[in-house]
């Protein structure tokens, strides 16, 4: 299937709303996540497309889908394209067309749907009234929402730690570790010594600790200094070389004339019924509902 479309309010937004799944947007952001900050990069006006496979039944009706085999996020003019891609190692990833994998060391934006309340630098503490360093950078989402590991690592600690309340540090390797403070809960099998993944759901957002309304707090720290997440300058995954980079660039080639060969957006609101609609349709009022409430919950970080 093919979809594209204008980015008027939200990418998500604009997916369910032509009637893409919930899950495969989901999976479009997750995989510009790496590049793109949802919060302030994206404007009215920016588009996407994206080709994503579906399982059918014996009527041609399609019950399941599959994965994304491509995906294009045009932010200020400039065209970021992705494609899925088996090289030889057998780890399945997305590549730019360099054959550069779009992951990254680690996570801008270790949540979805987040919005930035609380920048890295000075400000006055909102619960304890006086200025001081904000040492992170603060997303102001519902709570419950569901915190990622921003790369690979070993957690470090995970408990009370202060005036982060709930709060978990993870080492990523000898210089980089991140930090997750206000939660509400942790997740499964988060406990110190434990390996994570990146993507892995590590905790859930909170207002523990001082704070006061739901929110991530969400620190970079280098050699056990924080540093501005936002101004960090990540490395890039895997790059595609010789064989390996010959045969993506002959299987981009392969997906670019499948994708020019499909409609756009031809029968995509047709896979739901009409309750499935409502549901996506649900789905992204649900989404603008929950980000209005997240606005108006202030935050505050002691010790941080």
């Amino acid at each position: 299937m093919r979809g594209e479309a204008s980015i008027n309010s939200s990418l998500y937004v604009a997916g369910v709303n032509l009637g893409i799944p919930p899950a495969i947007m989901i999976d479009l952001i997750h995989l510009y996540s790496f590049d793109v900050d949802f919060q302030r990069d994206i404007q009215p006006g920016d588009s996407f497309a994206v080709m994503y496979e579906n399982q059918y039944d014996e009527s041609g009706k399609a019950v399941q889908q599959g994965d994304i085999t491509y995906a294009a996020l045009t932010v200020g003019g400039q065209t970021l394209r992705l494609y899925r891609y088996k090289p030889g190692n057998g780890d399945v990833d997305y590549f730019n067309e360099k054959g550069e994998s779009a992951r990254k060391a680690l996570l801008r934006t270790p949540v979805d749907g987040a919005r930035i309340s609380s920048t890295f630098g000075m400000r006055e503490h909102p619960v304890l009234g006086y200025s001081r360093m904000h040492k992170g950078v603060d997303f102001a989402v519902p709570p419950g929402t569901p915190i990622y590991a921003a790369g690979n690592g070993t957690v470090e600690m995970a408990g009370i730690y202060g005036g982060y309340g709930r709060y978990v540090r993870l080492r990523h390797n000898s210089d980089y570790s991140t930090a997750y403070g206000h939660m509400s809960g942790f997740g499964a099998g988060i406990h110190p010594g434990a390996r994570v993944h990146q993507g892995q759901v590590i905790g859930y957002v909170g207002s523990s600790g001082l704070a006061t309304g739901p929110h991530l707090h969400y620190e970079v720290l280098r050699d056990g200094s924080q540093i501005n997440p936002m101004g960090l300058k990540l490395p890039s995954g895997q790059k595609l070389v010789r064989a390996d980079l010959a045969k993506f660039q002959q299987a981009r080639a392969d997906v670019d004339r499948r994708f020019a060969g499909l409609s756009p957006n031809a029968h995509i609101a047709d896979l739901h019924d009409d309750g499935d609609v409502a549901a996506a349709d649900g789905a992204s009022t649900a989404c603008a509902a929950a980000g209005k409430g997240a606005d108006r919950a202030s935050d505050g970080d002691g010790g941080c």
